[in-house]
């Protein structure tokens, strides 16, 4: 339901001094100025104007100044009554000054009161209020009539000038306010996703190197207890240093690759398949620089694959086939099948329902499961 726009206020922004540039507000303070010398110079120059007249418009000046200060504060906080009651003032001030003969002074108060009216007040208070006191100075004007309908006029096209005027610059600082709003969510949600991006590298790194860790470690504390040979034991121990080795060689990509030092993505296939025996890399498309966020998705599903394959089909043949293609990019890791190797109740390391959940982060796919050899991981993502 929008506003009705008779009793709407202009904002708080169009009627405070935010957003007003230093000349604009030089500009203001000269002519608040003028408007002050006028009115004591109007007041004071003639010269029967002595004594208590001359008090009484030294007072009559300061309340004018006090007056209108309080309709700039009451119309600021959007009180009605309290503004209305200050205008009201004020042109019963400049009614008093006619009366006195302080001829200029009121005529200055009649025609102030209606800009300012209109500028800041609702449009259902502002016509009233300065018809009234454009009438007003319409009756005690000198001038012909028709000077002084373009007189009456000309104040109140500027009063509606100012009050347009204004809301334009309120509108501006309400938009300038929102996007700064917006860009720091904007800055808060990409340190959210990085700090999340962060928790996913390590808790990868340390799940898979810690888990089969401590499998090993326990297989180790069980032959202890039962007594086995020495060689047993020392073998499971060897494994579990050198699961730990590899988890602080990943340690270090992952920080690399948080740094955006990674390797290029093709020589880091040819480095991880020559740790593992029979795996051949195929590179189709054409080669480009891929996001972060999906290189490591790569990095991460190629590594857990081949893990999978040295643990549980040791001695397969391996085929990595990486195909860059329109919009995305698909990795395949197949393997020709193999005895089971001693590893296979050890776990899968990050396991395939964490490759599954990186790939869907990024809006992609992962398929793992048997073909009609061995087994077979494809890996599917927006690039």
């Amino acid at each position: 339901m929008t506003e009705n726009v008779w009793t709407r206020w202009p904002s708080r922004e169009a009627l405070g001094r935010a957003g007003t540039s230093r000349p604009r507000r030089l500009i203001a303070w000269a002519v608040r100025l003028a408007a002050l010398g006028f009115l004591l110079w109007a007041a004071f120059h003639s010269g029967r104007v002595h004594g208590w007249v001359l008090v009484a418009g030294g007072v009559g000046v300061v309340v004018a100044a006090l007056l209108a200060w309080a309709f700039y504060r009451t119309t600021l906080q959007h009180r009605l009554w309290p503004s209305l009651a200050c205008m009201l003032l004020l042109l019963g001030l400049a009614v008093a000054a006619q009366a006195g003969g302080f001829q200029g002074p009121a005529l200055v108060l009649w025609c102030g009161c209606a800009v300012t009216a209109l500028e800041r007040l609702p449009l259902a208070a502002a016509l009233p209020t300065a018809s009234v006191a454009l009438s007003s100075y319409a009756a005690v004007s000198n001038d012909v009539w028709l000077t002084t309908a373009a007189t009456a006029g000309g104040l109140a096209l500027a009063g509606y000038v100012l009050r347009l005027d204004a809301e334009a610059r309120g509108s501006a600082q309400r938009l300038l306010a929102q996007e700064r709003a917006a860009r720091a969510a904007e800055k808060e949600s990409a340190a959210l996703a990085e700090r999340a991006r962060i928790a996913r590298e390590i808790h990868d790194v340390l799940a898979h190197s810690l888990s089969a860790q401590l499998v090993h470690l326990e297989a180790a504390r069980l032959l202890i207890e039962r007594g086995v040979g020495r060689e047993q034991i020392l073998e499971r121990v060897v494994a579990a240093r050198g699961m730990a080795r590899d988890g602080l060689d990943e340690t270090r990509q992952a920080l690399s690759a948080l740094r955006g030092e990674l390797t290029p993505l093709e020589e880091f296939l040819s480095q991880l398949a020559g740790t593992t025996s029979g795996a051949e890399v195929t590179i189709t498309g054409e080669r480009r620089q891929l996001p972060a966020e999906a290189s490591q998705a790569v990095r991460r599903v190629a590594q857990e694959a081949l893990t999978n394959v040295r643990k549980h089909a040791p001695g397969a043949k391996v085929q990595v086939r990486l195909d860059y293609s329109d919009g995305h990019i698909t990795l395949d890791v197949r393997d020709s099948g193999g005895s089971p190797g001693e590893l296979t109740g050890a776990g899968a390391g990050y396991g395939l329902l964490g490759m599954r959940e990186r790939a869907e982060l990024l809006g992609g796919s992962l398929e793992a499961g048997p073909d009609e050899e061995g087994f077979v991981v494809t890996l599917k993502v927006p690039a």
